[in-house]
């Protein structure tokens, strides 16, 4: 049952690269996603041999992006870290690198212009990115963040920034609590085959918490049919690790080992067939 399920680290925010690597373990799973910043924590190079000991692989590592400032030293710098993170993630051997592209620069209104930085910055790290063997992977968010963390808002808008590159240098998330709301979903994911590097489940929950970055829920505590979109993005050719990832103070909060415990209760109960 779980082997296609993954932890993402961010599920259980307080556990360390090798704390998350020893409960995947203890939990019987097969793949992690990593974040950058508790993989600085011990090394890069440490991260990946802690992965490859405890045989597990890396579906994700996030995350890059933040790609939609003016030109200047501040989008030079989010250039060189993106170059970073993609070196990151090919020495960890990961699946995908997650791009969350970036919201307005502070005190614009440019919403056209800020997707624009996107594409041009995308077009400028694919050839490095395909040099090492990373796919990047463009992650639409929900409308909500529009603003502030993602200009990308559907699958739709994610496949067109992709389609200039071949499908393993540039693909897209689907995550459900990001694209559950789109009429056009179902077809966006069709559209997506062999362009689909992640597959992300987590809950969209109400009333939303007052902090909306900390409003993702477990699988079956919201209203999203997670078995509705598994068989979307299998029938897309998508057969890849299924990596559930939740920002949730209250999960935060928790016993890392219960949350991980009831993941993969609710991963069989809410994801796969009945």
């Amino acid at each position: 049952m779980p082997q296609r399920l993954s932890l993402n680290q961010k599920t259980t925010n307080r556990w360390s690269v090798q704390e998350a690597v020893d409960g995947c373990v203890r939990a019987e799973l097969t793949s992690i996603g990593l974040w950058r910043e508790p993989v600085h924590e011990v090394g890069v190079t440490q991260a990946a041999r802690m992965v490859t000991d405890a045989g597990l692989r890396v579906s994700s590592l996030c995350r890059g992006g933040f790609l939609t400032a003016e030109p200047g030293p501040e989008r030079d710098r989010a250039i060189d870290d993106n170059r970073r993170a993609i070196d990151e993630a090919a020495a960890l051997s990961a699946d995908c690198l997650v791009m969350v592209v970036g919201g307005l620069p502070e005190g614009s209104r440019d919403l056209a212009g800020a997707r624009d930085r996107v594409a041009e910055a995308i077009a400028a790290l694919a050839p490095y990115a395909e040099e090492r063997g990373v796919q990047l992977a463009l992650e639409p968010m929900h409308p909500m963040y529009c603003a502030d963390r993602g200009v990308l808002s559907t699958l739709d808008q994610s496949l067109d920034m992709a389609e200039p590159f071949a499908p393993d240098v540039v693909g897209v998330v689907v995550d459900t609590f990001h694209v559950w709301w789109d009429p056009a979903v179902e077809a966006a994911i069709a559209r997506a085959a062999e362009r689909i590097a992640s597959f992300q489940v987590c809950d969209w929950i109400t009333p939303l918490p007052a902090d909306t970055l900390l409003s993702r829920g477990m699988m079956g505590d919201g209203h999203i049919d997670f078995r509705h979109f598994r068989r979307l993005v299998e029938a897309a050719g998508y057969d890849g690790a299924i990596e559930v990832e939740i920002f949730n103070a209250d999960i935060w909060a928790a016993d890392p080992d219960d949350v991980v415990a009831l993941m993969k209760k609710r991963y069989a109960e809410r994801v796969l067939e009945p």
